[in-house]
């Protein structure tokens, strides 16, 4: 490449943002949640492969086990993932005894706090969690403890030598293995990289997929190996993509760009919830929006809950450099399953977060944007951080953000409504089946859950009838039912597969049907689409 010469990065780059070679999401950011899962999750599935791989390899062939706790390796690289595990044993020793620390007090408190005073239990608080916990009982002398999580980010139990990037170029759809269950091995077609996630040559880099840069500065200072460097090449080039064309009309504009991530934009602001961005550059079947679809500058991106379908570091770190504000909910302060968004964004390099509580608002001059109460979809576990959004736009467009809110108790949002009114859309989120409690939060759990009650407590959205009872409720002109998880390029982070038999494709269907027979335009969304009002 010449050194005078100015490069794009191609819009089919991707990066992965690991720890421990595994792909890092929120709860592997957080200190607590992460020493849970690297025993309970990371621990147990590398042992699992080393044992006997080929189960391993008969499940991830069978669609209905793709989201399982079963490495997608094909029965082969035993060998690495032993010495993965061996590395993570030794490395993160301390973290393995945080998590033995946490049972160890779950178990002391249960045993020994009847009633009475906390305060002589402290010492018997085990010596790695003193000075991190509070403990305290609920209404009903029930005992349980909190972190102080914004200490624990100053202790060793966050270490951001265990953080690492990967780039690579997306050239199909679902050419990746399932994020939770499948480490990131060396591979030929991986570049992986010691990099930390608030490094701003990240920033630097996923600036060049608009602004051409010199290619030789962005290689330095990434440290780019000599053996490196046909890979990282392959990476750039000379043709500019297209140019983003802004919105200029008087109205608003809305693009949906796939699962739950939608753009509003006004000639004078934009809007963008739930960033999860499919990539340009290949053939596909399904036509999306890509992030070459953006703005330059995001005035404000919100994040509705705590999952990794929502908040995903792949796009949010790509898009870093662009957002002006991160509008995150607020949690519940010190909570083993709730840990804070704030700090965890703060922690890696977003220094423009804001939090907001349930009916709290921005306000701007012709736009304000307000949390709403979001409802279920947390298997009925204490979890605060997560939000619905309402966005007023003219002083009159009304468009409520539901994402997964599960309305099973109709009165939360009759309230609601008594206070903001009707709106003019609806987006909601009909995955009204959702995975098993322990699917996602098991790690955290101190005793083993039976398999009747971990059924019965689902990561579940909104099925006909609650839906139902929400468009009743708000009274839209308009109802779109996304956050699906359909789109192929979403099965990496979701492994959801449906058929036209499927209970959330049944229960939207008759919602989609039943809001346009009302007269209330109604479809499901899919891949992409832009609405103009």
């Amino acid at each position: 490449m010449s050194s005078d010469n100015k490069y794009y990065l191609k819009l089919n780059v991707a990066i992965e943002a690991l720890i421990d070679r595994w792909y890092a999401w929120s709860h592997l950011v957080s200190p607590a949640t992460a020493a849970m899962n690297i025993k309970d999750r990371h621990v147990k599935i590398m042992k699992s492969y080393v044992k006997n791989p080929k189960i391993h390899e008969a499940a991830v062939k069978r669609p209905e086990m793709r989201g399982g706790p079963f490495i997608d390796y094909g029965g082969q690289r035993v060998d690495e993932i032993e010495q993965l595990l061996e590395t993570t044993m030794e490395k993160r020793a301390n973290m393995l005894k945080f998590n033995e620390a946490v049972h160890e007090l779950n178990g002391m408190l249960q045993k020994e706090a009847a009633g009475y005073s906390l305060n002589p239990l402290y010492d018997k608080v085990p010596d790695i969690l003193k000075g991190y916990v509070e403990l305290y009982y609920d209404l009903n002398d029930q005992a349980n403890f909190r972190f102080f999580e914004a200490l624990l980010y100053k202790s060793e139990y966050y270490d951001e030598s265990t953080q690492s990037v990967s780039l690579q170029l997306i050239e199909a759809d679902d050419d990746r293995s399932f994020v939770l269950s499948t480490p990131r091995l060396d591979d030929e077609h991986l570049l992986h990289l010691d990099v930390k996630f608030k490094d701003n040559v990240i920033d630097k880099l996923f600036k060049m997929k608009r602004i051409p840069g010199s290619y030789d500065e962005i290689k330095e200072e990434l440290q780019i190996k000599p053996e490196q460097e046909v890979l990282f090449r392959s990476f750039f080039t000379e043709e500019p993509p297209a140019k983003y064309q802004p919105y200029t009309g008087s109205g608003i504009r809305t693009r949906y760009f796939g699962h739950a991530c939608v753009l509003v934009e006004t000639n004078e602001m934009s809007i963008l919830v739930d960033p999860v961005i499919s990539y340009d550059g290949y053939e596909t079947e399904v036509n999306r929006y890509t992030i070459n679809d953006l703005p330059e500058k995001i005035d404000y991106v919100l994040i509705t809950h705590n999952h990794q379908d929502h908040v995903l570091l792949e796009t949010l770190l790509q898009l870093r450099h662009s957002i002006k504000h991160l509008v995150v909910p607020s949690c519940g302060k010190g909570n083993l399953q709730d840990p804070s968004l704030k700090l965890m964004f703060n922690n890696i390099g977003f220094n423009n977060v804001i939090e907001l509580d349930d009916m709290e608002s921005i306000t701007m001059d012709k736009c304000t944007i307000t949390g709403l109460p979001f409802l279920g979809e947390h298997s009925d576990l204490d979890v605060r951080s997560k939000l619905c959004y309402h966005v007023k736009l003219h002083n009159s467009f009304r468009v409520m953000f539901a994402a997964d809110s599960c309305n099973v108790q109709s009165d939360l949002y009759k309230r609601v409504h008594a206070i903001m009114g009707n709106i003019d859309v609806l987006f909601l989120g009909m995955e009204c089946d959702g995975a098993p409690l322990t699917w996602l939060y098991g790690p955290l759990l101190s005793l083993p859950m039976e398999r009747d009650k971990d059924h019965s407590r689902r990561l579940a959205g909104c099925d006909y009838n609650q839906g139902k009872d929400l468009v009743d409720i708000f009274h839209p002109r308009n109802v779109f039912v996304y956050a699906m998880g359909m789109e192929p390029w979403l099965e990496f982070i979701s492994s959801i597969k449906y058929t036209d038999q499927s209970r959330p494709i049944v229960e939207s269907n008759k919602l989609v049907d039943k809001c346009n027979s009302m007269g209330i335009d109604a479809e499901r969304l899919f891949g992409e689409k832009t609405i103009e009002y």
